[in-house]
């Protein structure tokens, strides 16, 4: 859909999802929680080792994302009857979908960071 060929309620339609995507992705934690589950698909990923490889992340926050990330099916989770429980995390195929968008934002990102580090003189060229 082309925002500046549509009518009011194309327009409309497309605030909304705008509003929808900062309320699932808002925040500093849950792109890093999804891109780092991405990165790890293959291996058993429980609750403290993520913890302790998301750099700066608290176990209260980490929990609270999870939860919104769970809520949203981007993140789906295995609860082991272990004495203590353990806690697997899995990315959905749904959270998968994600990984252009991440990839998209980290190259813009990167050559953003050049432009105001004053690496790059031309911007996005």
């Amino acid at each position: 859909m082309n925002p500046s060929k549509g009518t009011k309620e194309d327009c409309k339609e497309l605030f909304l999802s705008l509003l929808d995507f900062g309320d699932i992705w808002g925040g500093k934690w849950k792109i890093q929680i999804i891109l780092y589950l991405s990165i790890n698909k293959d291996k058993t990923i429980y609750f403290t080792q993520m913890r302790r490889d998301i750099p700066g992340i608290s176990s209260k926050m980490l929990s609270k994302e999870l939860k919104d990330l769970e809520m949203n099916r981007l993140v789906s989770r295995i609860v082991h009857p272990t004495k203590p429980v353990k806690v697997e995390y899995l990315i959905t195929v749904h959270g998968e979908s994600f990984a252009p968008v991440a990839e998209t934002m980290i190259l813009w990102g990167l050559k953003h960071r050049k432009l105001i580090l004053g690496k790059s003189d031309s911007g996005f060229n």
